[in-house]
C-alpha cells in the first residue's frame, strides 16, 4: 500500500509535492511551497475543481501522516488534521469527490481522517450523501468496523434536526449496497435512538433488523431493557429479559439494579425476586445495591418480615446494609404503624460507627411520628437533625407541614412554609397541596382559596392534584357550582383530568339528582379515554334509584359488569335499595344472594332495608330466610334493630317472631330492644305476649331488664303527664 500511495500520488502532485520516506517505511508528503502561499493560490477562484480536489487531498495526506510522524499517541481512527482552509473552500459535491479519491487513492483511515474533519462543520454535517458515500467507500474497502463509526455519526448528527427516522431508514438501505447487518449494525442504531429517548423508533428498529435475519447478542436486549424500564413500560422490559435470560445472557449489575428498582416501583416485587435469584443462579454476584433496591421494594408494599429476611441473606453473603438499606427498612416500619420499631432501628444507626442517619432516615422517621399524629417527636427529629449539620429538604419540611396541617395546626404550618424560604428552599406544589387539603378538610375553604392565590404569586402553578382538593371540597358543601367552574378551568389550562375527578362531580351530580348532567360528564370521561371505576357506576346507580329509575340503574349495572368493573357491596347495596324503594323485592332478593355469594357483606341499611321490606308485604319467612345468610353477628345485630323498627310501626305479631327467633339464639335481649318491645306491647294491649316471653329469659336478667322497661315507661308517662299539665294550664 505504501508503495502504491507513492506512486500515485507521486503522479498526482509531482509539480506541488516532495515525498519524504519516514524510518518507518511510511510517506509524508510535504509542499514545495510554504502553506501560507498555496493557500492564497488555492483560494482564488480561478482554479480549476479537478486541481482543488487534488490539493485538497494533498493536504489530507500530508497532514494525516505527518501527525502519524510526529505524535506518539496518534490516533489513526479520529486524528486531527490540520488543513489551510475552511468549510467554503469546498462545496458538498467536491467534498464527496475527495473523500472518494482518498479512499481509492490513500486509504480508508486517510480517508476517514477528511470525514471527521468535514463534520465538524455544519455545512458537511448534514448532508446525507457525503455520509452514504463514505460509508459505500469504507464497504467496499471492507472495512465494517468503520462503516459502522460513520453511521454512528450519522444517526447522531441527523438526531440533531430531528431527521433521526431518515438516517436510520438510509442505514437500512445500505444493505443493499453491501453493508451486512449485524449485532454491531443493531447496537450502532440501538445506541444513538435509546438515548434519544425514542422508545418506539428503537423497538420497531429491533423489529426490523430481527426480521432481515440480525441475531441480536447481549447488549442489543439490554439496550432495549434499560429504554423499556426508563420509559416505565415494565411489561415490555419483562417480555425481552424472559427471552434474554432463556437465551444464557446476563445483564451487568447496573442495568440489574434499575430493573429491580423499576420493576418494584411498578408493583413487581415478586417478579423482581424472581428476576434476581434467576440472575443470581446464573452467575450473577448481587451487591449491596441490589439487595437494598429489593428491601425498599418490600418494605414499601408492606412486607416487612421477608424485607428483614433478605437483609439477613445479605448478611450471610458477607455485604454489610448502608444507610439506604436501613433508610429502606425504617420507612417500612413506618408505613406499617410500626414507630417504636422504626425508631429502634434508627437508633442503632445513630450509635453506628459506620453510618449516619442521612436527611432520608431522618425524613422517614418524621413522615411515621406525623402519620401517628406525634408531632412533638417529630418537631424534636427536625432539631435533631440541624444538629447534627444535616439540612432539612423540601420533602422534610413538607411531610411536617402536612402533618401539622391534617390536625389542623395551621399557625404551624405556615411558621414551617418561613422557616423553609429562611433556608433557601421555595415551598413547591406538594408543599401548598398539604395546607390546601388540610384547610378544605376543616371547612375553610375561603383561607384555602387565599393561599392558592398565594402560591400563584410566588410563581408555584396548581396541578391536577390541587384542583382535585378544591372540587372535592366543593362537592362535600354540595356547591355545584363552583366545582364545575373549578373543573372547566382545569380543562381550559390543559391538566389532565383523572377519573377520580370526574367520579366526584358525578357524585355531586347524582345527589342532587341531575342525571342528565352525570352521563354528559361520564361521556365525557369516555372521550377522554378514562374507564368509569366501581365508585363512578356506584354514583350513577345510586343517582337513578333516588330518581326512581330503577330500569336505568340496573342498565348501568349490567353496562358495569360488560366492561370488566366488579360491582362492591355499595353498588349491589345501592341497587338493591332502589329496587325495595319500587317494591320490586324479587329482583332485590336476587341481588342479595348474589352478593352473599361473591362475598360481600351487605352493610346494616341493606340488611335493614330488605328485611323490613318483606315484613311489610308480610313475608316474615323470607326475610328471615335472606337474615340467616348472615354471620351471627351481623345477624344478631340486625334482627334487634328490625325488632325495634317493627315495634315502632306498631308491628308486634311481626316483631314478636323476630324477638322469638332473637331468645332462640342468644337466650338474652339487650335492654333498649327489650324495652322496646314491651312498650309496644302494652300499647297495644297485648300482655299475654309480654307474659310468654318474659318466661324464656331468666329471672335474674328478667328483673334488670324489667327495671330497665319499668323505668323506661315511668319517664314516657310522666313525659305524657307533663304534656297534659301544661296543655291544662293553657286552656
Amino acid at each position: 500500500m505504501v508503495s502504491l500511495v507513492r506512486i500515485r500520488l507521486s503522479k498526482i502532485y509531482r509539480q506541488n509535492a516532495v515525498l519524504t520516506t519516514l524510518p518507518n517505511g511510511l510517506v509524508s508528503l510535504s509542499s514545495g511551497r510554504t502553506i501560507c502561499d498555496t493557500a492564497v493560490v488555492d483560494h482564488c477562484p480561478s482554479v480549476p475543481p479537478q486541481t482543488v480536489i487534488k490539493r485538497v487531498c494533498f493536504w489530507v495526506c500530508d497532514s494525516y501522516y505527518n501527525q502519524q510522524r510526529k505524535s506518539t499517541q496518534f490516533d489513526s481512527t479520529r486524528p486531527l488534521l490540520n488543513l489551510p482552509m475552511d468549510s467554503e473552500f469546498l462545496t458538498a459535491e467536491q467534498a464527496i469527490t475527495v473523500l472518494a479519491s482518498l479512499a481509492d487513492e490513500a486509504g480508508s483511515m486517510v480517508a476517514l481522517s477528511f470525514f471527521y474533519w468535514a463534520i465538524g462543520f455544519p455545512k458537511f454535517r448534514h448532508f446525507m450523501r457525503f455520509y452514504i458515500v463514505s460509508a459505500g467507500c469504507l464497504i467496499k474497502n471492507g472495512n465494517f468496523e468503520r462503516t459502522h463509526d460513520v453511521l454512528r455519526c450519522m444517526l447522531w448528527n441527523f438526531a440533531e434536526v430531528g431527521m433521526l427516522k431518515e438516517a436510520i431508514d438510509m442505514v437500512l438501505e445500505l444493505q443493499s449496497q453491501g453493508l451486512v447487518l449485524s449485532a454491531h449494525t443493531l447496537n450502532c442504531a440501538l445506541s444513538v435512538v435509546n438515548e434519544m429517548g425514542c422508545v418506539e423508533m428503537a423497538q420497531n428498529v429491533f423489529d426490523e433488523m430481527c426480521e432481515r435475519g440480525v441475531i441480536p447478542d447481549s447488549y442489543s436486549f439490554e439496550s432495549m431493557i434499560v429504554a423499556y424500564c426508563r420509559a416505565g413500560r415494565v411489561s415490555d422490559a419483562d417480555r425481552l429479559l424472559r427471552v434474554m435470560l432463556n437465551k444464557g445472557f446476563l445483564v451487568d449489575k447496573a442495568t440489574c439494579s434499575l430493573i429491580i428498582s423499576v420493576f418494584c416501583e411498578n408493583g413487581g416485587v415478586n417478579r423482581a425476586l424472581w428476576i434476581f435469584n434467576k440472575m443470581v443462579e446464573m452467575g450473577l454476584k448481587p451487591n449491596v445495591i441490589h439487595f437494598s433496591c429489593l428491601i425498599n421494594g418490600l418494605s414499601s408494599r408492606g412486607s416487612i418480615k421477608q424485607a428483614f429476611e433478605l437483609l439477613e441473606e445479605m448478611v450471610r453473603r458477607g455485604l454489610k446494609p448502608n444507610v439506604y438499606t436501613h433508610t429502606a427498612l425504617i420507612d417500612g416500619l413506618c408505613k406499617k404503624g410500626w414507630t417504636d420499631k422504626a425508631f429502634r432501628l434508627f437508633l442503632k444507626l445513630v450509635r453506628s460507627d459506620n453510618y449516619k442517619p442521612n436527611v432520608y432516615t431522618y425524613t422517614a422517621m418524621i413522615d411515621g411520628y406525623c402519620k401517628e399524629e406525634k408531632l412533638h417527636r417529630a418537631e424534636m427529629l427536625l432539631e435533631k437533625m440541624k444538629e447534627q449539620g444535616l439540612f432539612p429538604n423540601l420533602n422534610t419540611y413538607t411531610t411536617l407541614i402536612d402533618g401539622h396541617a391534617k390536625v389542623g395546626e395551621f399557625d404551624r404550618a405556615y411558621e414551617l412554609m418561613d422557616m423553609m424560604d429562611r433556608d433557601g428552599l421555595s415551598p413547591n406544589t406538594c408543599t401548598y397541596n398539604a395546607v390546601i387539603n388540610g384547610l378544605c378538610k376543616k371547612g375553610r375553604l375561603k383561607e384555602a382559596y387565599n393561599l392558592l392565590k398565594r402560591s400563584y404569586m410566588n410563581g408555584v402553578c396548581a396541578d391536577k392534584f390541587t384542583y382535585t382538593i378544591l372540587i372535592s371540597a366543593s362537592c362535600k358543601q354540595d356547591d355545584v357550582k363552583q366545582a364545575l367552574a373549578i373543573f372547566n378551568v382545569m380543562i381550559k389550562k390543559g391538566i389532565d383530568v383523572d377519573m377520580h375527578t370526574y367520579t366526584s362531580l358525578i357524585s355531586l351530580l347524582s345527589r342532587q339528582r341531575k342525571m342528565g348532567e352525570c352521563e354528559r360528564i361520564l361521556g365525557d370521561a369516555a372521550n377522554m379515554g378514562l374507564n368509569p371505576t366501581t365508585q363512578t357506576y356506584t354514583s350513577m346507580v345510586s343517582g337513578y334509584c333516588r330518581d326512581g329509575k330503577v330500569d336505568m340503574a340496573m342498565k348501568v349495572f349490567s353496562k358495569m359488569s360488560e366492561n370488566g368493573c366488579a360491582p362492591d357491596s355499595f353498588t349491589y347495596g345501592a341497587l338493591i335499595g332502589g329496587l325495595c324503594k319500587e317494591s320490586m323485592l324479587n329482583e332485590a332478593r336476587t341481588l342479595f344472594e348474589e352478593m352473599i355469594d361473591k362475598g360481600f357483606s351487605p352493610c346494616e341499611v341493606t340488611r335493614m332495608t330488605i328485611a323490613y321490606e318483606f315484613c311489610k308485604k308480610d313475608k316474615f319467612s323470607t326475610a328471615m330466610v335472606l337474615l340467616d345468610r348472615l354471620e351471627r353477628k351481623q345477624w344478631v345485630r340486625t334482627v334487634r334493630t328490625l325488632v325495634r323498627k317493627l315495634c315502632s310501626e306498631q308491628k308486634v305479631d311481626i316483631a314478636a317472631k323476630f324477638f322469638d327467633k332473637l331468645l332462640d339464639a342468644n337466650q338474652t335481649v339487650d335492654r333498649v330492644t327489650l324495652a322496646a318491645f314491651m312498650s309496644a306491647c302494652y300499647d297495644s294491649n297485648n300482655y299475654a305476649l309480654v307474659s310468654d316471653m318474659s318466661t324464656r329469659i331468666t329471672k335474674e336478667k328478667v328483673m334488670e331488664l324489667f327495671h330497665y322497661a319499668f323505668l323506661h315507661l315511668w319517664i314516657c308517662y310522666c313525659a305524657i303527664m307533663s304534656i297534659e299539665i301544661a296543655i291544662s294550664r293553657l286552656i
